[in-house]
């Protein structure tokens, strides 16, 4: 499975979720290392984090992500999307070489 997330704090909480200029990039950073650690596939962008792998495995690591974004703030906004595809592997990068393929552009590295 894909599993698009994106996850914030808001309010207060044991450290400051928003810096001076309105930025929570300190809980995001913390969130992200969590994807990085666990060992998964998975790709960041300026929306969102996508991770690849079983329900299970991705679930909990998004769990972890809200559990150490919620020091930041006394709320955690999370959004989520999945892809839940049985049987399929490699999607983090198949599904966009096929979209580059059918626009006849050569795939990104």
């Amino acid at each position: 499975m894909l599993v698009a997330f994106s996850v914030a704090p808001a309010g207060r909480g044991e450290r400051s979720g928003v810096d001076d200029s309105g930025s929570v990039s300190a809980a995001v950073a913390a969130a992200i290392a969590v994807v990085r650690e666990s060992g998964l596939p998975n790709r960041t962008d300026s929306m969102f984090t996508t991770l690849e792998g079983e329900w299970d495995e991705c679930m909990a690591v998004v769990r972890q992500c809200c559990e150490v974004v919620g020091h930041y703030g006394s709320r955690v906004s999370l959004v989520l999307k999945a892809d839940i595809r049985p049987g399929h592997t490699g999607e983090l990068t198949g599904k966009v070489a096929r979209i580059e393929a059918a626009l006849g552009a050569p795939p990104a590295p």
